[in-house]
Formats: structure tokens, C-alpha cells, sequence
């Protein structure tokens, strides 16, 4: 690991102000100088990799005590983004209203990295792509830009069949990102000019001819919150892994319904572990709306969520897993108990 040095943040403004102050107008949040430290379980496993390389690390740990909240008056949902993801998936009440955000969390990494890690941290973890964590490889456009994709004709398993594009096929890694999405959530983004919100949906970016830029995070700004409208207590998380613990998805899916007398009024669906950032498929919600879930229609959904979907050599059985998961997701949401 090479040598940085290390603030500790006092209040908001401090922090904003010390992360924006070496960082260039416009640049990409993961390749500033300066980066914001919470529970550092992804941010200094790179930087021992040598992938991020910063000068300095914010502590903003201090900010907790009005960035941490799990908040469910009113019928809605707020998290704060330092909240840790082993409070959240253990707060009794979220386990009632939103189970697949409560699973979402289970799931993901272990006990002692759940205790560590925030959620704000959690929706911004990077790609674990074996050629970007190996500095050996030259060739990848998301650490070096320009550089190529090493696992364009490499190893690539556990890679992206969805959102790809000729610069990277990197899938994001995460979980709770995929309840989000689904669940219409909005983030809540402080900077230098005060706190601005906007749709889950639009944060992160697809690869494009960019996939160094993962986010509309810019430097000097930080995730301060998460918020839901309404309550969801018949959604689930179904997450199929090589291992059962501590692993990330070969694919995923995070599944709210709404059902009236048998009939889906509403439904929500996202995938992970398939695509480039967490993806929503609301083809596949239109098919459902208005109908009895039956087999027949669990499949058909699923075949419209992986319409657009393409496979590569090592990758290609992750199209129809992905819909088995879909499908058995669904059925599991429309005959759960509540």
C-alpha cells in the first residue's frame, strides 16, 4: 500500500471542503485525490491491490450521528448513509415492510464486514473483475481508460451479459442497490451547496465509452441518505451464488408485489449479478401488472427481463439462470405470508 495521508472530519462542511480541495473540476470521483473513508472495507482492500491509489482519506465516521438514522414514520423509509448494513438488515421493522432490503444485506459479505460497512459505502463498492483488481493487466478501461478490456476475450464467468458495451463488461457487484432500484428509491447527495435528491436509477452509469465513471458522484460531494415511498412487505431477495456464504451472485433478484384479491396491482423487479450497474426491467413489470402470477406468467416475465441480454464464452449460462431466478423470485413474492 503506498503512503497517504489522513483527516479526521469534524462536520459536514469539513469534510466536503477537504474533498473537494485537491480534486479537478468534473473528474471522475474514483480517480480523485482525496477520498472519503466510512467503513473502508472496499476502499482499502484496492488500495492494498494498488488499484486506488489516493493521497488522502477523509475519516467521515464523525458524521454519523446525523447521517445514520432508520427513520419508518409516516409509511415511508430513511436511511441514513452511514447507517451500517448489519443495523439495517437486523432493524426489526424494516425486516416487516421491506424484507428484500433486509435480505438484500443478509446476504452480502460477511457478519464482520456487514458490522463495518455503511450503506453509502455499500452502493458505491467498484467492479469485481478479476482484470481490474490485478494491476498485471494492462488492458482495462475502467482503471486505465483507453487501455482496452482484458476480459473481452479472457476469463469472463462472472461477467456482465446486460448493459455492456465494447469498452467493459465488469458486472456491479452489489445487492442492496438491486432493493433499491426496485423499490423507486430516491439518494440523497450533499455538496458544497447544500443536499440535493434524486432518483436511485439515475446514479449509477452504464460503461459506455466512460466506465471509469461509475456515478454522478462528483468529488466534493457525499451520499448522505436513502428514502422509500410506501411500504413493500411482500418483496423478497433471491440471490444464486457458487457458495452460500460470502460470495457475490451469479445472478440476482429483488421482487416487490402488490397484489389485490390474487391480481398484481403493482410490481417491481431488478436484477443483479448479470449487468453493468443494478438494472431495472419494467418490460418485465408491464407483463405482470393486472395478472394472476401463475408458472406460464412467471416465465414469460422472465424471458422479457433477458430479451436484450448477451452472452460470451464463459458467461453466456448466466441468461438462463438469470431467468430461473426471475422466475422462481416471483412465485417466492406472491405466495409469501404477511
Amino acid at each position: 500500500m503506498r503512503s497517504f495521508s489522513y483527516q479526521r472530519a469534524s462536520d459536514p462542511q469539513a469534510a466536503l471542503q477537504a474533498l473537494a480541495a485537491t480534486s479537478a473540476v468534473n473528474a471522475p470521483l474514483t480517480q480523485s485525490p482525496t477520498q472519503p473513508l466510512a467503513g473502508g472495507t472496499t476502499l482499502i482492500d484496492l488500495m492494498k491491490l494498488d488499484v486506488m491509489r489516493p493521497e488522502r482519506l477523509v475519516d467521515i465516521n464523525p458524521l454519523a450521528g446525523n447521517w445514520a438514522e432508520i427513520n419508518l414514520d409516516g409509511g415511508n423509509l430513511k436511511l441514513g448513509a452511514l447507517a451500517h448494513m448489519s443495523q439495517v438488515a437486523g432493524h426489526a421493522e424494516v425486516q416487516q415492510h421491506y424484507p428484500v432490503i433486509a435480505d438484500s444485506l443478509k446476504l452480502a459479505a460477511s457478519p464482520q464486514l456487514r458490522n463495518m460497512a455503511t450503506l453509502g459505502g455499500n452502493v458505491l463498492q467498484r467492479t469485481r473483475c478479476s482484470y481490474f483488481r490485478d494491476v498485471s493487466y494492462a488492458e482495462c478501461n475502467k482503471r486505465n481508460p483507453g487501455s482496452g478490456c482484458a476480459a473481452m476475450d479472457g476469463f469472463n464467468r462472472m461477467h456482465a451479459v446486460l448493459g455492456t458495451s465494447d469498452q467493459c463488461i465488469a458486472t456491479y457487484p452489489g445487492d442492496f442497490a438491486q432493493a433499491l432500484i426496485a423499490l423507486d428509491a430516491d439518494i440523497e447527495i450533499t455538496g458544497k451547496a447544500g443536499p440535493r435528491t434524486m432518483r436511485f436509477a439515475e446514479f449509477h452509469k452504464a460503461p459506455g465509452d466512460t466506465p471509469a465513471i461509475e456515478t454522478v458522484l462528483a468529488p466534493g460531494e457525499l451520499i448522505s441518505g436513502f428514502s422509500v415511498n410506501g411500504r413493500w412487505p411482500r418483496s423478497v431477495y433471491l440471490k444464486v451464488r457458487d457458495r452460500q456464504s460470502y460470495e457475490f451472485a451469479l445472478a440476482s433478484a429483488a421482487v416487490a408485489l402488490d397484489l389485490q384479491d390474487g391480481v398484481i396491482n403493482d410490481a417491481r423487479l431488478a436484477l443483479g449479478g448479470v449487468a453493468t450497474i443494478p438494472w431495472r426491467v419494467r418490460e418485465a413489470e408491464g407483463l405482470l401488472k393486472g395478472q394472476k402470477l401463475d408458472d406460464g406468467l412467471a416465465e414469460r416475465a422472465a424471458a422479457v427481463a433477458f430479451a436484450d441480454a448477451s452472452g460470451r464464452q464463459h458467461n453466456a449460462f448466466k441468461i438462463a439462470l438469470g431467468k430461473r431466478v426471475v422466475a422462481h423470485a416471483l412465485k417466492k413474492a406472491a405466495t409469501m405470508e404477511i
